[in-house]
């Protein structure tokens, strides 16, 4: 695992990248460029903070979050992998053990690069099996999560399977969006689509209406989808857009009030001002490499007035 001295020594950036432990004695990296603000902590490669120049923060953090070793934080973009929820049984394997979400997002990552272009700051980050990954079964494969970090967020997580046999997966950018008020934004792009309701047994169904508006508990992975995610949110006057590729599903998530009140690590009323949009490939989208193949896929959020 990199020390903190090393990475200032080899990666630091003067005015721009540098790190520390601030919380818990996780390592975070401090971004501040001409064109935006970030942090992100080596930690599940969690990104837990974008704020484009001249714009409120894009990322909801909950101020509850546990910032300590091997457990989830809770807001930014936490990485799903290599399942998604609860482990469960396939065809390959009968395992249901290990963390909800899979072991990415609980495992130090290795930066390998740092760089500014222009006003972007480009970061690379891998991670490679572990103690932990192989007690779970999991020794044939290798993680590689690009950012780039401007006026537009930019993020591309590449899996390849290095092992003997099939590498099967599922992944998640589980991004949380900060929103004025999560019961006045407007979510476009998922009409007429099938999900499955995970507030409702899981049971499918379709998105009969274009827009789709926060009335309760909301958890839905939308399936074999590739369409962009509009938020519109008339508090903060923006659109937000999640737009995507190598990815057929997008989960919409908000605990309301009912699952925020259970949850020790979100505030009470965090959920107002939160929504999930998931670039992911989840349930039936879920993925399978071949010996030596690589899988790419990739998100891009942009921040535009709203009309």
């Amino acid at each position: 695992m990199q020390t903190l001295d090393q990475l200032n020594e080899s990666f630091a950036i003067p005015g721009v990248l540098a790190f520390d432990d601030a919380h818990g004695g996780l390592i975070r990296a401090r971004v501040t460029t001409p064109s935006c603000a970030a942090e992100l902590y080596l930690q599940g490669a969690h990104l837990t903070a974008w704020q484009p120049a001249g714009e409120q923060p894009v990322i909801f953090l909950s101020g509850r979050s546990a910032f300590e070793p091997g457990k989830p934080i809770r807001g930014g973009v936490p990485v799903i992998f290599p399942w998604f929820g609860a482990r469960t049984a396939s065809a390959g394997s009968s395992r249901t053990d290990g963390p909800s979400h899979g072991f990415g997002r609980i495992q130090p990552w290795q930066l390998e690069f740092a760089a500014l272009a222009g006003e972007d700051l480009h970061l690379s980050l891998t991670l490679l099996p572990s103690d932990l990954s192989r007690s779970l079964g999991y020794d044939g494969f290798r993680v590689a999560f690009q950012f780039t970090l401007g006026r537009q967020l930019r993020m591309r997580f590449t899996v390849a399977n290095d092992g003997p046999e099939a590498l099967p997966f599922e992944e998640a950018l589980h991004t949380y969006l900060h929103v004025g008020d999560a019961q006045q934004i407007r979510i476009g792009g998922l009409g007429h689509t099938e999900f499955l309701d995970k507030t409702d047994n899981f049971v499918r169904k379709t998105q009969a209406v274009p827009v789709l508006t926060i009335t309760g508990e909301t958890d839905r992975p939308y399936l074999n989808t590739t369409a962009p995610v509009t938020v519109d949110d008339p508090v903060l006057r923006r659109r937000l857009t999640v737009a995507k590729s190598g990815s057929n599903t997008t989960v919409v998530w908000n605990p309301w009030s009912t699952l925020a009140a259970r949850l020790p690590d979100m505030d009470p009323e965090g959920w107002r001002t939160m929504v999930c949009v998931e670039t992911a490939n989840a349930a039936e989208n879920a993925l399978e490499l071949r010996p030596h193949q690589a899988h790419v896929m990739e998100t891009v959020i942009t921040v535009d007035p709203l009309a």
